[in-house]
């Protein structure tokens, strides 16, 4: 199973999320996108794609208005995905500087 690290701006942002928020992309992150990382595709819900005019930092869509940038970092177990979580929120707060 992939591993994680929270850059402290992604934490920032997730304390600011409601509690119903946080449950939300909590529940996306367990079914929909650990799943599809460990399997190596994304299911089309997700709308993972690169950032536009970045090198390596991704998006992903877990609400209407919600969205989360990540990059994979290095490994922290050999031949498994490391995810550094670097913005949550609103598409606007995401975007500003993903």
């Amino acid at each position: 199973m992939a591993t994680f690290y929270a850059l402290p701006r992604f934490q920032r942002d997730f304390d600011k999320l409601t509690p119903d928020q946080r449950a939300r992309f909590t529940t996306v992150v367990k079914n929909a996108f650990v799943p599809d990382l460990d399997n190596g595709a994304f299911r089309p819900g997700l709308r993972v794609k690169r950032v536009q005019s970045t090198r390596g930092v991704w998006e992903m869509t877990w609400a209407p208005d919600g969205r989360a940038t990540w990059q994979y970092g290095d490994e922290v177990r050999p031949g498994v995905p490391h995810v550094v979580w670097r913005r949550i929120g609103s598409h606007a707060e995401v975007f500003s500087s993903p």
